[in-house]
């Protein structure tokens, strides 16, 4: 399957934004999904481009790219607006 890490990277960043949601109690699926579907283009951005540790021939930048991804959630749920 060519395109079986893409896949992966896109299932793992919904994944991690709805565990997210599930364990915070809160319903609002389509904001976390959100930051981590942009999170994990960023993780892909930074693997990539910026630092240059893989190309996507590889897996290391699923695991960038999901690393980014939960990085990105933790931070959404500490500096949310909380009315």
């Amino acid at each position: 399957m060519q395109y079986l890490d893409i896949a992966v990277a896109v299932l793992g960043a919904f994944a991690l934004a709805w565990l997210a949601d599930l364990v915070t109690g809160r319903r609002g699926l389509f904001a976390t999904s959100l930051v981590s579907g942009v999170a994990a283009v960023c993780g892909w951005f930074l693997a990539i481009r910026v630092f240059a540790v893989g190309s996507m021939d590889g897996w290391s930048w699923v695991v960038w790219s999901l690393a980014a991804s939960a990085l990105a959630l933790v931070g959404f749920f500490l500096f949310r607006n909380k009315r």
